[in-house]
């Protein structure tokens, strides 16, 4: 009988709550610990998910800065997965739009009743998860500083902690910087499951799936749609990280703009923007995994942050040579009323248990979500 599963949530943007969300729906996934830049829920018996999500309903904290006690924590003013900071190096301090947004008791976890304030919310979960053994940890924290997921990570192996991590990280170049680290990770017994979301991550298993039809894989192509029913404020650090592939935008610029420059930016585009020739991972987890090279893969879709229905439906296309010299194409389709939440945090959930069970087995280091299909 496999034993049940319990995880914390290391940002609770809109990613963290989401699969605070989703795990309701899921049997023998329980959540103890949860997080943010001003506090930490921990219940070793199980989260009220109910409680929390609803003490932290548009309970939003913008930008908002705070000292940090002996510096344990050194993320300098990296954002959470909701857009604002986990940890800073200065004093509290208003946004830059000259104001906190915040509501209820204080901002974010710290109005749930299960929750305590903290100066050190990243060391406050990577101590619970040693002291209470917690089987897998989901990272869903920024991706707009490159070396702060696999910094993040590192501080775990660092503390002893030897269970299982997944990231839903986007770009190309976080891929390596993990891999420096897998030595590290083995070492301390941890499994990291990297990319682990839609893109890169359900849809990468999806192309390494379709490619077991060739002898060689051609091309792979990755088109999606994302309407975001709750609006740019509920998904902030998504639309931020998004914004930084938009031509004459990067990842420095991206993380510069104030809210203000965001929110102008987004009516700029009448709520909806289309990306092209995108950095996302799903180029180099699909070239570790032997499907084909990096240079063959091409990401885009379109994101409309002001309706609840996609504006485009979510395709993955592998064109490849059969063993007996015919070109096809293989094509994998999101129904249209999946939301982002069903195709981001369901997966994660997913290779969440994957990584728990290769874990338990004595299987340690990275793995991309492409090496957990069939071998191509």
């Amino acid at each position: 009988m496999t034993r049940d599963i319990t995880f914390a949530v290391l940002g609770t943007g809109g990613i963290g709550r989401r699969t605070l969300e989703v795990s309701q729906y899921k049997d023998g996934i329980t959540p103890v610990a949860a997080c943010d830049r001003n506090g930490i829920a921990v219940d070793r018996d199980g989260l009220d998910v109910d409680e929390l999500l609803d003490a932290t309903e548009g309970n939003i904290a913008s930008e908002e800065a705070y000292e940090v006690g002996d510096g344990v924590e050194s993320a300098g003013d990296a954002t959470g997965s909701d857009g604002g900071p986990l940890t800073d190096g200065g004093e509290v301090a208003a946004d830059a739009d000259g104001g906190v947004k915040q509501h209820g008791a204080g901002a974010g976890v710290v109005a749930s009743a299960q929750a305590e304030p903290t100066r050190s919310p990243i060391q406050d979960v990577i101590d619970e998860a040693v002291a209470a053994g917690i089987d897998a940890v989901l990272l869903a924290l920024p991706n707009l500083e490159h070396d702060f997921v696999p910094n993040t990570a590192e501080r775990f192996a660092d503390a002893g902690y030897d269970g299982v991590l997944v990231d839903v990280l986007k770009r190309s170049r976080v891929i390596g910087t993990l891999d420096e680290r897998e030595e590290t990770f083995a070492d301390a017994g941890m499994t990291f499951v990297c990319g682990a979301g839609a893109t890169p991550g359900f849809l990468t298993g999806a192309a390494a799936l379709a490619a077991q039809s060739f002898v060689e894989v051609e091309s792979v192509d990755i088109w999606w749609g994302v309407g975001l029913k709750s609006g740019y404020e509920d998904n902030r650090g998504t639309v931020r990280e998004d914004i930084a592939h938009l031509d004459g935008y990067d990842v420095e610029t991206a993380r510069e703009m104030s809210e203000a420059e965001i929110e102008a930016l987004v009516d700029e585009h009448d709520g909806r923007f289309e990306f092209h020739d995108m950095e996302h991972a799903d180029d180099v987890l699909l070239e570790r995994a032997g499907v084909c090279d990096a240079a063959d893969v091409s990401v885009g879709g379109v994101l409309d942050v002001r309706s609840d229905e996609k504006p485009v439906t979510t395709t993955v296309e592998v064109t490849g040579r059969t063993f007996d010299g015919e070109t096809a194409t293989n094509t994998f389709e999101l129904g249209d009323d999946t939301s982002m939440e069903a195709n981001v945090n369901g997966p994660a959930l997913g290779y969440v248990r994957r990584g728990v069970a290769m874990n338990r087995d004595g299987r340690t280091g990275v793995f991309g979500p492409a090496e957990l299909m069939p071998g191509f």
